[in-house]
């Protein structure tokens, strides 16, 4: 698997982790719906939190919470709204970001970045 994978997928499994300790329950991971996915989808008072999750291992480029565009965001509504529809969920919704930032293979950066976004109905 390519380096990069790896990194996302420890990336997705050190997001998962934090937000169960920090008392979610997480309802689905990597779901699907047409091109879009969701990569953690959690619940805690009532709420379904989508959840992108964003590892990188420098920040040349910008933070990892800066790469979740208008595009990404819209994306993820249209698949949350098709969620929302199947598990016909009558609450409240948000969406998060969880960056990780790698400066080395154990020295990281865990920013959760809770209702980060609210996409445009366009």
């Amino acid at each position: 698997m390519a380096k990069h994978l790896d990194l996302g997928k420890k990336g997705e499994l050190m997001a998962k982790q934090h937000l169960e300790q920090q008392g979610y329950e997480i309802l689905d991971e990597n779901w699907c719906h047409g091109k879009a996915e969701i990569d953690l989808i959690a619940y805690k008072d009532k709420v379904i939190i989508f959840t992108e999750v964003k590892t990188r291992s420098g920040n040349y480029f910008g933070e990892p919470e800066d790469f979740v565009d208008a595009r990404k965001q819209r994306i993820m509504a249209q698949a949350a709204d098709e969620y929302i529809y199947l598990m016909n969920h009558q609450g409240e919704v948000r969406f998060d970001i969880v960056a990780i930032l790698f400066k080395n293979e154990h020295n990281y950066k865990l920013n959760h970045i809770e209702d980060a976004f609210w996409p445009s109905a366009t």
